[in-house]
């Protein structure tokens, strides 16, 4: 018997960042922590394989999460290529794949460009612990980075807090200044490149790290009381963006227990130095969001959340994107 025709749809980037508006965006990654930490969502740690001859590395990321009667289940899964020589090609680093899958039946339904996925479920996530655990009334923000995710970044807070200045620094200043170039006119409040971490940091309320350092760019000295830190860049065990001091003078929160005590750099460090030890987690994001566990409790305590990212914020996305585009026609139907 002949295999029945289906139809796979074609998502580019362009696609994914039209169909998936960062407020939207914010709104269901709250949705997916907050089952993940209910036990509505399932996924594993994310696997990852080295090229035998060292020219990078794959990782595979799956995701599933349960129905509950507003949303449908989602399943599906992110590849993730990273090859270093790709910059002398002219071709980026990172590349990705989300797919989407039929959660009763396992078929593909769709595939779409992982790195704007990526892009913009990490900043809402951001945005969604900026949201639960910067003080209210936070209105400067520093970003250290000044690449794809610098920019989503800076839409995220804007989103959840009424800034009124933001503080750009970079190891590279042509970059950071060529970034506040592009995003001046998009916002009210002012922003500005500073040629020194120290000077982004110093004063800023919310101060996110966005950075392919190795070593710390944030010094405890620098970070004033009431802070709120979303940490992003790093994540590998071997490298950090926030020195041990910092993350022991914080109260730190955590996409996923699981992955930050396998993964995090900014963790594992400080852990392996004896600044802190694994209990020094407070939560969970999700576990904040559910209910279950407080965020800031008083104006005076710094708060970090250290960010992984979970194969369930693609999937969510993912079924988010899909959803708004069957319904919009977007994006390209491959009979197969």
């Amino acid at each position: 018997m002949a295999k029945p025709e289906r139809e796979l749809l074609a998502l580019t980037a362009r696609d994914v960042y039209d169909m998936l508006p960062m407020r939207d965006c914010i709104r269901i990654m709250a949705e997916a922590l907050a089952a993940l930490a209910e036990g509505r969502a399932h996924l594993p740690l994310r696997s990852v394989m080295s090229i035998p001859d060292g020219r990078g590395v794959l990782a595979m990321m799956p995701g599933f999460m349960w129905g509950d009667g507003r949303s449908d289940a989602a399943l599906g899964f992110k590849a993730v290529s990273v090859f270093p020589g790709n910059a002398e090609r002219g071709v980026d680093t990172h590349q990705g794949t989300v797919a989407l899958l039929d959660a009763d039946t396992g078929e593909l339904r769709a595939v779409m460009d992982g790195g704007a996925i990526t892009a913009i479920r990490t900043a809402a996530v951001s945005g969604v612990a900026t949201d639960r655990l910067a003080r209210k009334d936070a209105a400067t923000a520093a970003i250290l980075g000044a690449g794809v995710q610098a920019r989503t970044h800076l839409e995220a807070l804007a989103s959840v807090r009424q800034l009124q200045g933001v503080r750009v620094w970079s190891r590279k200043p042509e970059r950071a200044r060529e970034f506040v170039a592009l995003q001046r006119s998009k916002y009210r409040f002012p922003i500005e490149a500073v040629p020194t971490a120290e000077a982004a940091v110093r004063e800023a309320d919310i101060v996110t790290t966005v950075t392919a350092s190795p070593d710390p760019v944030v010094s405890r000295s620098w970070v004033k009381p009431g802070v709120h830190i979303n940490a992003v860049g790093s994540s590998t065990r071997a490298a950090r963006e926030l020195d041990s001091a910092t993350v022991a003078a914080a109260r730190v929160f955590v996409d996923s227990r699981e992955s930050a005590m396998a993964e995090a750099g900014d963790l594992l460090i400080p852990i392996q130095e004896g600044a802190i030890t694994a209990a020094h987690i407070v939560a969970e994001l999700g576990e904040v969001v559910a209910g279950k566990q407080p965020g800031r409790r008083s104006p005076g305590e710094i708060t970090l959340f250290k960010s992984l990212g979970l194969a369930i914020e693609d999937v969510v996305a993912a079924a988010f994107v899909v959803r708004h585009a069957t319904q919009t026609r977007r994006g390209r139907s491959v009979a197969w």
